[in-house]
Order: C-alpha cells, then sequence, then structure tokens
C-alpha cells in the first residue's frame, strides 16, 4: 500500500516529535512513511525522496526540523503537494525554527504548526486529505470528539477532587449540564455563496486588503469561495451563524489582527483545515504567534504575516490532492512560467 503522508526529520534528534505525529496517524489508520534527510547535508536526498514520493502518490508531506529550519521550504520546492511544517525547540524556545517555517515566499506556503506540535500535524494532515476520503474525515471528527471528551473529564477527574474552604464543587456541575450545539438562525443567514468551496473570515475592515489577495489567486485557481468580515468577539452570534451557514465550505481561511480570535474561533466550530493569516495591525504589531500556536487537536495551518496569496496557493495545493488540473496550474506558477 502507498502512504498518503511521508513524514521527513531533519535530524534524527526529532524524532520525539515525530512519534507525536505517528502516535495520531496509526489511531486515524493512515498509512505513512518516515524518513530522515537534512536540508542542508543531504539536499539531494531531499530532492528525491520528495520527487520520488509525489510520483508514487503521497498525499501530504511533514517537514519537522529546528533551528534554521529550512526543510519544509526545500520540500515544498519539489512538489505541487501541501507541505506542514513543524518547528521545533532547539534553541530560543523554537521561534528561530517557526519563523525560518511559516515567513515563506509566494508561492510557496507552509502549512505551519505550533512548535513542537507533531500531533497537529498529523491531524491537519488527516484533515487535507478528509476533504476527498470520507471516511478518514470521520475518523478526524471522532478523533476531535475525544479530545473534547477529555476537557468535560477533567472537571470530574481534577475539579472535583479539590477541597477547598470556600470552594463549590457542586455549583453548575458539568456532568449535569445539558451542552447544546450551535444552530444556525434561520432569519440571519448571511452568506452569498452558501457552496462555495472556500470560506474566508475577515475579522476586521482593515484587514480586507488581505482577504482580496486571497480572493485574486483562488478566482485564477477557479476555486469557488466566500467572504464575509466579523469578528467573534464583537458579533458571536453572527459569526458562528456564518460558519455554521458554510457548512459545505471544504476549507476556511482566516484573516485577523488584533489576538487572531478569528481562526480560534472557526476551528472550535469546524472539522474542515483551517488556514490562518496573521496581519500587522495599525500600530505595527503581528500576531502570527496567537494564530499558529494552538493546542492539540485543534491545529491552524498558519501562512507568514499579511500573506494572503500564500494561503490561497495553499488552498489549491490541498484541492490539488484529487484535482490534476490544479497541479498543472501549480507546477507552472512555482516555474515561474505563469504569473498569478
Amino acid at each position: 500500500m502507498t502512504p498518503k503522508i511521508m513524514i521527513i526529520l531533519g535530524s534524527g534528534s526529532d524524532i520525539a516529535i515525530a512519534e507525536k505525529a505517528m502516535d495520531i496517524l496509526d489511531k486515524l489508520e493512515i498509512p505513512y512513511s518516515l524518513k530522515i534527510a537534512s536540508a542542508h547535508r543531504t539536499p539531494n536526498l531531499v530532492r528525491d525522496i520528495v520527487r520520488k514520493g509525489t510520483e508514487a502518490g503521497i498525499e501530504v508531506f511533514i517537514g519537522i526540523a529546528g533551528l534554521a529550519a529550512h526543510l519544509p521550504g526545500s520540500i515544498a520546492a519539489y512538489t505541487p503537494r501541501p507541505v506542514i511544517g513543524v518547528p521545533v525547540d532547539v534553541k530560543t524556545n523554537g521561534i528561530d525554527a517557526l519563523e525560518s517555517i511559516v515567513q515563506m515566499p509566494y508561492p510557496s506556503p507552509i502549512a505551519t504548526v505550533g512548535i513542537d506540535r507533531g500531533d497537529n500535524a498529523a491531524i491537519l494532515a488527516a484533515q487535507f486529505i478528509g476533504l476527498h476520503d470520507n471516511e478518514i474525515h470521520q475518523k478526524v471528527i471522532k478523533l476531535r470528539k475525544e479530545y473534547a471528551n477529555k476537557v468535560f473529564k477533567s472537571n470530574e477527574d481534577i475539579i472535583q477532587n479539590i477541597n477547598r474552604p470556600y470552594i463549590n464543587n457542586d455549583f453548575l456541575r458539568i456532568k449535569d449540564l445539558e451542552i447544546n450545539k450551535a444552530e444556525i438562525d434561520e432569519t440571519e443567514i448571511n452568506c452569498k455563496n452558501e457552496d462555495a468551496d472556500v470560506a474566508i473570515i475577515v475579522g476586521r475592515q482593515t484587514d480586507v486588503v488581505t482577504a482580496k489577495k486571497i480572493t485574486n489567486i483562488l478566482e485564477r485557481l477557479k476555486i469557488s469561495y466566500d467572504m464575509k468580515v466579523v469578528c467573534p468577539i464583537r458579533s458571536n452570534k453572527k459569526f458562528i451563524n456564518y460558519v455554521k451557514c458554510m457548512k459545505n465550505a471544504k476549507i476556511f481561511i482566516g484573516v485577523s489582527s488584533n489576538s487572531s480570535q478569528v481562526t480560534g474561533g472557526i476551528v472550535g466550530l469546524t472539522a474542515r483545515p483551517v488556514i490562518g493569516v496573521p496581519c500587522t495591525n495599525e500600530n505595527g504589531d503581528d500576531y502570527m504567534l496567537t494564530t499558529v500556536n494552538m493546542p492539540p487537536g485543534v491545529p491552524v495551518a498558519t501562512v507568514g504575516i499579511n500573506n494572503g496569496k500564500n494561503a490561497a496557493v495553499l488552498a489549491g495545493e490541498i484541492f490539488s490532492i484529487d484535482n490534476p488540473e490544479i497541479v498543472q496550474v501549480l507546477e507552472k506558477l512555482k516555474d515561474k512560467k505563469i504569473n498569478l
């Protein structure tokens, strides 16, 4: 059986991070391959295994690297398939590796996850494959429920065992609450194209400039989309209603500055892949760290700051898994034979 995912480590010392990914893939029963190849010490090896892996049918690549962390970018140079990058904490708490991986030039995006988050990389890869494999999609949904149940269970395992004079452990006891899912308000349908393949949610009007870079590329890739400017904090009901309204979307893209609550809000409402585009605000501050460093179970495929064009290319790469026409466009784009 040809593996669907190839995990490449820049060094054997990164194996502990790869094991997090393998644990998830084993649980989801997704076949994978594991290799060690250095972007600097064995560049020809990287090139050959990526090219041959792509030709053999690998659908998603995961690159795990620390320090300069050029491996995921090197992988992206040789394949039109989506590449997920996992920065490893070797020095400077992994910030050096994170910035090296996430800040890729157009048109070579890396779907970056949090530092040392091999588990989230595997979940994200499964979400990508799940767009055309419903069995895997259902397994991802089941896995996410397990993560959610851990939170509920911790209330009994931890909170109920706390004995302090002023704590009331039985007040609104979680196991006794009826938790209902958010439903669509039919009187407030606010999406123009609910059958679009991509839903773009913009947190602030000032971030629309970055969002338009996404729509321009999606149009040229002939990928349908819908876009909405709505903040999950200021307009929570409208935000939830829009995400639920766009239930047919295969990919969600969150564009936001000022705490990046947009992407965090989306991943709580859908099991589909979420791409995050952190933006700079009027003070010049960026919110890349609050976009990429998501907890286990809810990854955000983060691209570079203000890099809406790379978010669109990444969406194209994800769709290219089962769309040869997009593959041809992406290959020409990366070879600079066309200019999108």
